[in-house]
């Protein structure tokens, strides 16, 4: 990508920033389901470069440009275009690295984000396994959706050099970046969080308190699940539903297209964390159950071509 920031490395599959990127994976077994969503990562940014040439002269440009790829609309020309183009090219090519061992991913890295599945306990173990391979300097972020840093600050080992960076889906064009200490994170840390944040062309979020789904998604969680409970008591279907939130709106996205980019694991995960989503027949856990079913059928999101609309 054009952006440009420290080392870092991260445990993860999806998020692709800075002129060295290591991505840290699991298994040996997950460089074959990782590549791939690399490759529709990359094209899916290649794809919104080349259309944003379409805004040029749009007075719409201000509102419909991709915001972590063009600091202003004004810097978007189609010369600016190929040559990012390229650049992004070149750096898909030769700065994203997928690694498996801790030590050659951990080696000399500024920061390291964590981005794994929704599951603290998960979670606790991966920062307890990294502890000896993390260099001293190592800032260690959680890119968590929902659960607190103060639920993982000891297990990191550095809960000083320790915080919350969460960002949007699709961060080339919702370029957010909610950032979220715990008591103990230095404010030092905190803050050059925000200034990488800020490297990388994404927008700064302070948030001054813990809250579990920080700003965005302490707002669109009960938005989703209302959804859901929409479609479990058969008021109406997905489509339907998306159509009369796009229309009602003027948001180019319904609940069902935002549940798919998403991705339907992750959205279990936190839906299942719901106390109601546990008691049998509440709309909550007939819901969590549709989720379950359609992850079971591989069908999990825009990133493997099927969710609740079909992407093939």
């Amino acid at each position: 990508m054009p952006a440009r920031s420290p080392r870092s490395a991260d445990w993860t599959d999806e998020r692709l920033h800075g002129p060295r990127h290591d991505f840290l994976l699991r298994s040996e077994g997950s460089i074959g389901r990782t590549q791939p969503k690399i490759n529709r990562y990359s094209a899916a940014i290649l794809d919104d470069l080349e259309k944003s040439k379409a805004l040029i002269g749009n007075p719409m440009a201000a509102y419909l440009y991709p915001k972590g790829l063009f600091a202003i609309p004004a810097e978007i020309t189609n010369e600016k275009v190929d040559q990012l183009i390229a650049e992004t090219k070149k750096n898909f090519a030769e700065h994203i690295h997928i690694e498996p061992d801790m030590a050659k991913a951990f080696e000399d890295a500024d920061i390291v984000i964590e981005a794994m599945t929704e599951d603290p306990a998960a979670k606790a173990e991966l920062f307890k396994k990294m502890q000896p391979y993390l260099p001293e300097k190592t800032i260690l972020l959680t890119n968590s959706s929902t659960l607190l840093p103060s639920v993982f600050a000891e297990a990191t080992g550095r809960p000083d050099k320790f915080c919350a960076l969460h960002f949007a889906n699709t961060v080339w064009r919702q370029n957010t970046a909610e950032v979220m200490g715990h008591a103990g994170t230095s404010p030092e840390v905190f803050q050059k969080t925000v200034e990488f944040a800020r490297e990388i062309n994404m927008v700064p979020l302070e948030l001054h308190k813990e809250q579990p789904g920080y700003i965005l998604n302490s707002m669109l969680v009960p938005f989703l699940t209302s959804t859901g409970y929409l479609l479990v008591n058969e008021v109406s279907d997905a489509e339907t539903i998306d159509k009369t939130w796009k229309l009602g709106t003027g948001t180019p996205l319904g609940p069902f297209q935002i549940y798919d980019i998403v991705g339907l694991d992750t959205a279990y995960a936190i839906i299942s964390m719901n106390p109601e989503a546990q008691k049998e027949g509440t709309p909550l856990n007939k819901f969590v159950q549709i989720l379950k079913d359609k992850i079971e059928k591989g069908e999990k999101g825009t990133n493997f071509g099927k969710g609740f609309y079909d992407y093939k």
